[in-house]
């Protein structure tokens, strides 16, 4: 079985993960690794530290001559930002955070663990935290990538600016979305996208939407129709609502097919001339009945705005229980294109979790066999 676990605060010494259960004999690439930390910190309208971390992973253990052994994977990222966090924290001169953030983990996490200071809270459920998450996808997608299976991203929407997604193949829409300050495939709207953002940051406001992954040659049967916690769509959609400040998860144009009659969603099959049997429409997100149909994976997921804004909300000190605003902390007024990669490392890791449950996971050889 497949599984991972990180560690680390957003301005401590670094975060880790651990991997266990990636099949032996599997070569890893650090480089491309590597590669996928500088994506998750693109994009336009990304805080200031972006310019400080420069995201590099270090393995620790489960990698010998550059294959996995069968054993952990352990991963270090160093924070660059620790410098400048060190002396306060080591000498204990952090000023205690007691005016909880709306839309924050700090009031919920305070209370749940009894704590008069949110800074324990903030520092873990920061998103700072998928920087470990993107590097363990990107070795799960260095494992799909030894059965032809590709993931990748863009994004459909910022703020009020919905894209025109032009009707290329996937594989040419991810190098359009690459090719993007706000990761999106429309060079059009990608500039509106952009104006949007800079209107936000003027008025000290900050700005969600929407981004949309997909998996191309996903063979069918991943997954599983018999339990509830086996199904791949529960499963993928626990994984990309599992994001920071994801509010909403859809396989294929879910609320839009609940807007339609049956025959107008259902993906009809047929032989093709080599015999092949293949579907007409791709409405159901390349899954149906809790299992991958051959079709190619579409999950889309919803970023609410980021909770720290420039404009002041309201809040109460939970010590002096009085009127209070909460203290600014450095934000990205919009995180949109760095969650479509997020999203591209879960799916990822979802995907390479239920292939090891299917063909078997010791080596890399014995799934291949």
């Amino acid at each position: 079985m497949l599984r991972f676990l990180t560690a680390g605060e957003s301005h401590g010494p670094c975060l880790l993960a651990i991997i266990e259960g990636m099949p032996a004999g599997l070569p890893i690439d650090v480089e491309a690794i590597n590669h996928e930390l500088w994506r998750r910190q693109q994009g336009y309208g990304r805080s200031h530290r972006m310019n400080i971390e420069k995201d590099q992973v270090e393995i620790l253990g489960g990698v010998i001559k550059g294959e996995t052994t069968g054993a952990p994977i352990a991963l270090r990222i160093e924070n660059r930002d620790w410098l400048n966090w060190k002396e306060k924290w080591e000498q204990n001169r952090l000023e205690p955070l007691t005016v909880p953030r709306p839309g924050h983990a700090d009031y919920a996490g305070m209370v749940k663990y009894r704590l008069k200071d949110a800074r324990p809270i903030l520092e873990r459920a920061s998103a700072r935290e998928t920087a470990a998450r993107v590097a363990v996808g990107a070795i799960a997608k260095q494992l799909l990538a030894q059965f032809d299976i590709t993931v990748g991203s863009y994004v459909c929407q910022i703020g009020p600016v919905i894209a025109d997604i032009p009707p290329r193949p996937y594989a040419e829409l991810w190098k359009l979305a690459d090719a993007s300050e706000v990761r999106c495939p429309s060079p059009i709207d990608s500039e509106r996208m952009k104006s949007a953002i800079d209107e936000a940051r003027r008025a000290r406001d900050t700005l969600g939407g929407i981004f949309e992954v997909q998996a191309l040659n996903v063979p069918i049967g991943l997954g599983s129709h018999v339990h509830w916690d086996r199904r791949l769509d529960a499963r993928i959609a626990a994984a990309i609502m599992s994001i920071q400040a994801i509010k909403g998860v859809e396989i294929g144009p879910a609320f839009e097919n609940a807007g339609l009659r049956g025959t107008q969603v259902h993906d009809d099959l047929y032989l093709n001339e080599e015999q092949t049997i293949m579907r007409v429409t791709n409405r159901a997100g390349g899954i149906e009945g809790g299992m991958s149909n051959g079709n190619p994976i579409v999950v889309r997921a919803a970023m609410k705005p980021i909770a720290t804004t420039g404009t002041p909300h309201q809040s109460v000190d939970v010590v002096n229980l009085h009127a209070a605003t909460p203290a600014y902390q450095r934000s990205d007024i919009c995180a949109v294109p760095a969650a479509s990669v997020i999203g591209e490392a879960m799916l990822a890791w979802v995907l390479a979790e239920a292939l090891v449950e299917k063909l078997g996971g010791d080596s890399l050889e014995e799934m291949r066999r």
